[in-house]
């Protein structure tokens, strides 16, 4: 049996992705195990992934579809992880990751996706993992478009 083939995600979405990740302060991003991942020091916001025939299977499983389908995973916590989590389609709770008090979740990635919700929510994922002082930086520049100070389950 040979290995699956792994499908980078489209990079039209993949360039989308990183004009919102790394304008957020100290980001980097990195070639994951499968996909592409944005990371503040070591830790991942945020995670690109295609699926296809039914590859990577967790993710697969998470979404629900064998695919093709490209999936953006993120770090929610509180009210924003519940709101997501019984909203249905596009998002979906990952089956992995509850760490640093926070969950994976994901969403859908699709032609008519709202690109402001999703700089919305990697940036309050960023701000889940991020040190408090680059969270104060994220804050203080709030007004130059690098993200809000409050956003939808802000603590």
């Amino acid at each position: 049996m040979t290995a699956p083939r792994h499908a980078d995600p489209p990079a039209r979405i993949v360039a989308k992705l990183r004009s919102i990740c790394l304008r957020l302060p100290e980001s980097h991003e990195e070639k994951a195990w499968v996909g592409t991942r944005w990371m503040i020091r070591k830790r991942n916001f945020a995670h690109v992934v295609q699926i296809e025939g039914g590859w990577p299977p967790a993710y697969a499983r998470a979404a629900g579809s064998d695919g093709p389908l490209t999936v953006l995973t993120f770090r929610a916590a509180g009210l924003l992880h519940e709101t997501l989590r019984t909203t249905g389609a596009p998002f979906f709770e990952a089956e992995w990751g509850t760490r640093w008090g926070t969950k994976v979740m994901g969403m859908a990635i699709g032609r008519d996706v709202d690109w402001e919700e999703v700089s919305v929510l990697l940036t309050e994922s960023y701000r889940l993992l991020a040190p408090g002082r680059l969270v104060a930086r994220l804050t203080a520049t709030a007004g130059s478009g690098a993200g809000s100070s409050r956003t939808a389950g802000s603590r």
